[in-house]
């Protein structure tokens, strides 16, 4: 399944841009861990290495790591770059399922 596929779900779907060597990235994982029990099938979380997949982060124009990007169908429905807390994600997926 390629990420155009995976981001046109009728469940909002949560990418997670990254990269190995980003401090704040490592501290997002147990975070989205978190995020994914708590939605559990209201929503999806995709990780995507942005030195793994460039032209996916440049296409979204991905400056800084981590950013966030909701999606629904395709469409962006929100965006931010840094650490997220937890209950401001899960609210986000809940708000758009």
């Amino acid at each position: 399944m390629t990420f155009q596929q995976m981001i046109q779900s009728e469940k909002p779907v949560l990418v997670d841009f990254f990269a190995e060597w980003c401090g704040p990235c490592k501290m997002m994982a147990p975070v989205l861990k978190e995020v994914k029990n708590a939605v559990g099938d209201t929503g999806t979380i995709i990780k995507v290495d942005v030195d793994k997949y460039p032209q996916v982060a440049g296409e979204y124009q991905i400056q800084g790591v981590p950013t966030l990007i909701l999606f629904k169908k395709g469409k962006v429905l929100w965006r931010q770059s840094g650490v997220i807390p937890k209950n401001k994600l899960i609210e986000l997926i809940t708000n758009h399922s």
